[in-house]
């Protein structure tokens, strides 16, 4: 039997590694910008096409290449970092495998420019699935200029399984804000078909966080320092008040290096116990330096995993000085944006003389045994409006028969629903006018029945509402805008924002009423008139908040997704006091809901409690 293992073709070895190194246009783009950071670079260009599929180009004021390097990084392993086993332990670059470069020439049409400072002349090198089609002296500027066309044009099955273009640009982004971070001096700019994204200069720390995130981060910071003979820790971590319901913007730096490691995020989680919800999580970019010979970043090919030697040792400074952080912010909770990391400076005291006495006023012909005058009827929940906005009409008279279960199902439809509704029968159910009705600290409803009561979640109830209205909405195209009198101009962040126009056509189903005005802004002109109680700003943020942390955790259907986030954002919130028109309402429209006890989360909206329930409590 003749021999039947043979060694692969380079360009085949090439193009099983590009499986592991660069899984979608943001993989190449974070490759090709590190190796720019490692020529030495101080200004680098990022030039986007159709979200990286069609183009990614790269040019820095690095160092540049000689002709037979620019030839030679196209070659397996073939990089400048290391050359022996032990410089592993001792890497301060952002590369050392040498297998980017080969790797994205074997699923692209490349094209290399490169100059050193001391040549007259460049090299440009193209490159087509790991063929060189050419190599010649050309004219270029100091530095590198590498074009990476077509992504995966002679791979179609991985290519169809890239996402549509705002993903992969969101992925891009990503990718752009961690090397920014890491590197606040380096000038960078980001364009995308042909409009800039990002313009960021040289600069501090924080100002580059505010440049990438928005003005309104300057006053959330709070700085974190502290030295140690194991790391040194520097870096920002969020004010409580405004963390966030997903954990996309939490960094870690290692050596300047983005990781991933969830076992240092909980120790910054940890340190902000009793501060955040359960379901909140903390804005952080925290930098760790530490000896490279400790560490070992060797472990996986995309280089965002790291093993210690003293991992506890870590998690316990980590904490520490979150925590010593966050307690100092309590005292002084005003930053200055001129101060990177300055805390003992957080208060300047006024001069005695501008300190201003208080004063008070009253009323000396007050009377608190007076009549009372009557108090103006308070604004109405939007839940007491229909989808135009319009006041509803009175309490319909067949109230009843809103809980009865449509008669129209089949009986497998019957029986599936009894099992998601409560079980209160028709007859056992009083009039809209003849309910008693009561609020139970300002987060239930109780309702007295024939059999017993029930009691109704207030939140749950009006998520549900919304909820079922919103997907009917989305279904027909059918939302109702409360037009703005005064428009408002909403600017998000990089990636926000191409999520936003990546849902804009099922928003404007909604109601949404948005138009895109310049980088990273758009102008609200009118909101879904169920939520005309709720800031644009605000329900813009939660909404795209909500539909992160819904993709991330239940993988829903995007129209369903919206639904939910929309529902939670702009239901009533438990506190919220209810006249009894407004519980009437909730009751009507609850129960005209297809699937009116079950909550959003999946938990029971209504509890019901039998006259024999109640009698055998007190005969035990």
């Amino acid at each position: 039997m003749s021999d039947i293992i043979q060694l692969l073709p380079d360009a085949v070895a090439n193009q099983i590694a590009a499986g592991e190194v660069v899984q979608r246009p943001a993989s190449a783009v974070k490759e090709l910008v590190e190796n720019a950071i490692d020529a030495g670079a101080d200004k680098i260009q990022l030039i986007i096409k159709d979200a990286g599929k069609s183009l990614i180009q790269v040019i820095d004021n690095g160092c540049g290449m000689s002709l037979t390097d620019a030839r030679m990084c196209f070659e397996r392993h073939a990089t400048s970092k290391i050359r022996k086993a032990d410089d592993l332990f001792a890497i301060r670059t952002m590369g050392f495998r040498g297998e980017a470069m080969a790797s994205i020439a074997a699923i692209a049409q490349v094209e290399l420019k490169t100059r050193r400072h001391e040549d007259e002349l460049g090299s440009c090198i193209t490159i087509e699935g790991s063929d060189v089609i050419s190599q010649e002296p050309c004219a270029a500027n100091t530095g590198t200029s590498i074009s990476v066309k077509n992504l995966f044009y002679n791979t179609p099955a991985r290519r169809n399984f890239l996402k549509s273009n705002p993903v992969e640009m969101r992925h891009i982004i990503d990718e752009f804000q961690r090397v920014a971070l890491a590197h606040p001096q380096i000038f960078f700019t980001l364009h995308h078909d042909s409009q800039e994204v990002y313009h960021l200069p040289g600069s501090t720390l924080k100002q580059r966080i505010v440049h990438l995130f928005g003005n309104n981060y300057n006053q959330r910071l709070v700085p974190v320092e502290e030295d140690t003979t194991i790391i040194k820790l520097r870096g920002f971590v969020g004010k409580p008040e405004f963390a966030r319901k997903t954990r996309g913007e939490q960094f870690f730096f290692v050596n300047n290096r983005f990781i991933r490691d969830s076992y240092l995020n909980h120790a910054v989680t940890t340190a902000f116990e009793e501060l955040l919800p359960d379901d909140c999580f903390p804005f952080y970019v925290l930098f760790i330096d530490i000896d490279p010979s400790k560490i070992d970043i060797n472990v996986h090919p995309t280089k965002t995993e790291i093993k210690y030697q003293d991992e506890k040792a870590i998690y316990a400074i980590i904490r520490s000085a979150v925590k010593r952080s966050l307690g100092r912010y309590n005292i002084t909770p005003s930053l200055d944006f001129d101060q990177e990391n300055s805390i003992e400076h957080l208060i300047t005291p006024k001069p005695l003389e501008e300190i201003i006495a208080p004063t008070i006023s009253f009323n000396p012909n007050f009377n608190p045994f007076a009549d009372k005058e009557e108090k103006p009827t308070k604004q109405e929940h939007p839940f007491l409006r229909d989808s135009g906005g319009y006041k509803r009409d009175p309490i319909p008279q067949n109230w009843d028969t809103l809980y009865e279960i449509s008669k129209k199902e089949t009986l497998f439809q019957h029986e599936i629903h009894e099992e998601k509704t409560i079980a209160v029968d028709e007859q056992d159910v009083s009039k809209p006018s003849e309910r008693q009705l009561f609020q139970i600290h300002n987060r239930f409803i109780l309702s007295q029945i024939k059999s017993g009561f029930m009691l109704i979640n207030q939140q749950a109830a009006h998520e549900r509402i919304l909820y079922e209205r919103f997907l009917l909405q989305l279904q027909n195209h059918s939302g109702v805008s409360q037009q703005s009198l005064f428009p408002q101009s909403v600017t998000l962040n990089g990636a926000d924002f191409e999520l936003l126009k990546e849902l804009l056509p099922d928003i404007r189903a909604l109601g949404f009423d948005i138009r895109e005005f310049g980088k990273n802004t758009v102008v609200v002109e009118g909101i879904p008139a169920e939520l005309n109680n709720v800031g644009e700003l605000e329900l813009l943020e939660h909404l795209l908040e909500g539909f992160k942390n819904n993709l991330a955790i239940l993988k829903l259907d995007k129209r369903d997704n919206l639904a939910r986030s929309l529902a939670r954002n702009g239901a009533i919130k438990t506190g919220t006091r209810l006249s009894l028109e407004e519980m009437n309402q909730l009751i009507d429209q609850l129960f005209a809901c297809e699937s009116p006890n079950q909550a959003l989360n999946g938990k029971p909206v209504i509890s019901t409690f039998t006259m024999n329930e109640l009698i055998e409590r007190f005969e035990k």
